[in-house]
């Protein structure tokens, strides 16, 4: 236990110093910083994270992560479990990412939570992000203890991925089965908006 968590804070603080000299664009960083501004100021207790790989926020436990399931706000979340290995869980990635674009005006936020394993990170999320453009909200949860989470986002969920928890205050929805078009994902965020 101890090794591994040795090995895992190693991989962390590798990869982050590998991306701390990462030059980002000005315009994503703009971006990014406006993003963070916005959210800081309209959500109450919005998850903050020790550690960063590039601008995602990578989260060792649940604990971390878990004020993102409690707002309060007139948002709509919509977020996604994924990872890059779980084939369903891309083939659904554009439809996230065509609510993203389409709801921007709209007080709805795309959070996708990838459960990448720490080894693969740097070498195959980062990479994954920038080919395919993904420009909803990544965060990343390390924790593997997921039978003593996953009931905390939905007691409904069996622990699959990929797996959606959609929410506003408190009505929410889980959808434990990939979508299989856009007008799916978008009928499911219409039962809490």
């Amino acid at each position: 236990m101890l090794y591994s968590r040795f090995k895992i804070g190693f991989v962390t603080i590798a990869m982050f110093s590998s991306m701390a000299c990462r030059e980002i664009p000005e315009s994503q960083s703009t971006q990014r910083a406006a993003d963070v501004k916005t959210e800081k100021t309209s959500l109450a207790s919005w998850p903050v994270s020790n550690t960063y790989l590039g601008d995602i926020a990578v989260y060792e436990t649940f604990d971390e992560i878990k004020p993102l399931f409690r707002q309060q706000s007139d948002t709509t979340y919509v977020i996604n479990f994924w990872a890059t290995w779980c084939k369903p869980c891309i083939e659904e990635l554009p439809y996230f990412e065509e609510l993203n674009k389409a709801e921007s005006a709209n007080p709805v936020k795309v959070v996708l939570v990838s459960l990448d394993f720490p080894q693969h990170l740097e070498n195959k999320l980062l990479p994954f992000i920038e080919k395919y453009q993904i420009n909803s909200r990544v965060d990343v949860l390390l924790d593997g203890s997921y039978n003593d989470w996953i009931d905390k986002v939905s007691p409904e969920w069996s622990g699959a991925i990929p797996a959606t928890y959609i929410y506003k205050k408190k009505e929410h929805h889980l959808v434990g089965i990939p979508f299989e078009s856009y007008i799916d994902l978008l009928n499911s965020v219409q039962i809490v908006k």
